[in-house]
């Protein structure tokens, strides 16, 4: 059986987490639901033009050629 020791900074920072979403919890819906999204510009896949792929690997290098590395849609490195 494995003893988990929590440290008085851990059960602070939970406290303080557990306050948090009370306080969260609070608000009003409207106000949680504007505040609670995180809107992130998707260059070219936000511009209004349909892209149909003749296959998956045509789609795959699109992404690779025309997507920046950090919304995630490259192909992940072979080990």
């Amino acid at each position: 059986m494995t003893v988990i020791q929590i440290t008085d900074r851990e059960a602070a920072e939970a406290q303080a987490f557990r306050e948090q979403c009370r306080r969260q919890m609070a608000r009003p819906i409207a106000t949680r639901m504007k505040y609670g999204w995180c809107r992130v510009k998707r260059p070219v896949l936000d511009t209004p033009s349909t892209r149909v792929f003749p296959s998956t690997q045509a789609y795959r290098e699109w992404c690779a050629a025309n997507l920046p590395a950090y919304l995630g849609y490259q192909s992940a490195p072979l080990e």
